[in-house]
């Protein structure tokens, strides 16, 4: 069985980046863990709302586990330390053989401290890695291309509208990107051979992508 890691700084992280990919890894059979570095707010004793939304979520899409740390919102810079503990006892318990987070570049210094924490233990623990765009990645370029279908977005929607605390989720943008965000890098001539009904798009970039010869 497969075991998909992905390791976000808030809740809301994944589902937002990649609700439709998550699912469509736990209806084919993958296990799926997600870790959340902090529980979404500057206290470390964290906020029950904001867990048992991530738990909701996590139902709906097939997500296995939903793990989180204590590290304090929006003060990842001066907790590199407790980061790096929490991901190195992480990556020894789940052992990972794909892993994503948050791409480097990004305006939120969560979201950049995450990525470079998490590719540091990544590259020495697992076979691959990705990144997926957030909305304040800088200079994203996918490299990978996922394909939803109408119920796979359907999914993800239902899974952010778990998210009621957070009013500033516009469900209906989110839509909107999914279907249109993918034309800026794949040519018409491609798009037009994609088969029907697959009109919605995740973006991700690979770091390390590992692949094995088959025994003949």
């Amino acid at each position: 069985m497969t075991t998909v890691l992905i390791v976000v700084a808030h809740p809301d992280d994944a589902e937002i980046a990649m609700g439709m990919r998550i699912h469509w890894y736990a209806r084919n059979g993958a296990r799926v863990h997600v870790h959340c570095l902090t529980t979404g707010t500057p206290d470390p004793s964290g906020t029950q709302i904001r867990q048992e939304e991530c738990m909701a979520a996590a139902s709906l899409l097939g997500i296995d586990t939903y793990t989180f740390s204590s590290i304090p919102d929006t003060r990842f810079v001066e907790h590199r330390g407790a980061i790096h503990t929490a991901l190195s006892n992480l990556f020894r318990d789940t052992r990972p053989d794909v892993v994503y987070t948050h791409y480097p570049d990004d305006q939120h210094l969560d979201h950049a401290t995450t990525a470079s924490q998490v590719t540091a233990a990544a590259l020495r623990e697992t076979a691959n890695l990705r990144y997926f765009r957030s909305p304040y990645s800088i200079g994203f370029e996918p490299t990978l291309v996922f394909m939803g279908t109408p119920e796979l977005l359907h999914t993800k929607q239902k899974a952010l509208q778990c998210f009621a605390s957070q009013q500033q989720l516009d469900m209906d943008l989110f839509q909107r990107l999914a279907e249109v965000t993918y034309r800026q890098f794949v040519h018409h001539r491609v798009t037009a051979r994609f088969p029907a009904q697959t009109n919605c798009a995740e973006l991700f970039r690979i770091a390390r992508q590992v692949e094995f010869a088959e025994s003949s």
